[in-house]
């Protein structure tokens, strides 16, 4: 039987990576439930990145597996107990993003009629097929277009593949975030979040220095983010030493992911590196800026129409994956002057006005 004639009632998302990686889903699960209305639409994923995807309306369920635990004891009997709650759930089809072998037995173990998954390469390629009903390569360039890839089988219009991403946070938590800094509400401002999770992927402290003066010059608050940890907290300090015109600090380290949304969906701007924040903001819709070094920018840059790359294989080679260095800095090769004009080119399109903002 063709899976495009099939109705489905419970359909279960399979993805375990980190918060950006989940935001880049979304557009797949919205996808999945305008062809099916009356599908409950669940996702396994990691406990600790559920609050990303916590108020997403197209989302009946998350469940949570952990990711960090205190030996391979608690890892089994976690595995063992989502195995028993998700068999209980009797899905009718299971779509498969995750690349993990215990995931494929997993999937295999629940006897779903129909399952889809992404083709893992390597060895062993016939049993990971065994897992699954249909596995599929990948197709398109960028991560959110090979999502989409995968429900082919299921006769999704053309014109559903280019939903975007999409991201919800409530009332609260937009209170909690502006009571932080209450002027900030009336305010034009811009977020720089310069951290990401690895140091490869940063920027140099002085030139985010200089953009932030130059924004600060131009009459635009600039509110500095980063996450709880002292190395974040560390580079936003450094930042904040050496910028004549000082940024807002009141919200590093202090924001959960929604808190954060609700900061960057009001702001005019968003610039920072290749990090899950960038796809929050194109999620949010707002304008971004982004750095990348060497992971691959078409495949993982912003999925908006509102965004500029700034790519530092423009600048100078970047190596292969294999032959990457991960304690060198390789976005140090792109001026702070043309994160700057990005800056202006995206400030003047999004209000229609110069960046100078001191007469608005």
């Amino acid at each position: 039987m063709s899976l495009k004639t099939l109705t489905y009632n419970r359909i279960l998302i399979v993805k375990l990576r980190f918060h950006g990686d989940m935001l880049l889903t979304t557009p797949l699960i919205s996808t999945l439930k305008a062809r099916y209305p009356e599908a409950a639409i669940d996702v396994l994923l990691y406990e600790d990145i559920i609050p990303i995807l916590s108020k997403h309306p197209d989302i009946h369920r998350l469940y949570g597996l952990k990711r960090k635990t205190a030996g391979a004891m608690e890892k089994v009997s976690d595995f063992l107990a989502m195995r028993n709650t998700l068999k209980r759930n009797r899905y009718d089809l299971i779509v498969n993003l995750a690349d993990q072998w215990p995931i494929a037995l997993l999937i295999k173990s629940l006897n779903c009629p129909y399952s889809l998954s992404i083709q893992r390469g390597g060895a062993r390629q016939s049993l990971w097929r065994a897992c699954f009903t249909r596995c599929l390569e990948p197709t398109g360039q960028h991560i959110v277009e090979q999502n989409f890839s995968l429900l082919a089988p299921l006769d999704v219009p053309e014109e559903d593949r280019t939903r975007p991403l999409s991201l919800y946070y409530g009332p609260k938590d937009a209170d909690r975030v502006f009571a932080l800094a209450p002027a900030l509400a009336a305010t034009p401002y811009v977020v720089i979040q310069p951290t990401a999770r690895q140091y490869f992927k940063c920027w140099d402290n002085e030139k985010f220095a200089q953009v932030i003066d130059h924004l600060k010059q131009q009459g635009l608050e600039v509110v500095l983010t980063c996450g709880p940890g002292a190395d974040d907290l560390a580079v936003v300090n450094e930042i904040n030493t050496l910028c004549e015109h000082k940024p807002n600090l009141s919200f590093a380290g202090k924001t959960h992911f929604l808190e954060l949304a609700a900061l960057i969906d009001k702001a005019v701007l968003y610039i920072g590196v290749d990090s899950a924040p960038m796809h929050m903001a194109a999620a949010l819709a707002t304008p971004t800026v982004c750095l990348f070094g060497p992971t691959d920018h078409r495949k993982w840059s912003p999925w908006s129409d509102n965004h500029i790359v700034l790519w530092a294989g423009d600048y100078t080679a970047m190596p292969e994956r294999e032959h990457l260095d991960r304690n060198k800095k390789y976005l140090s090769c792109i001026p702070a002057r043309d994160v700057i004009h990005a800056a202006e080119k995206l400030l003047t399109y999004t209000t229609g006005a110069p960046l100078n903002t001191a007469e608005r």
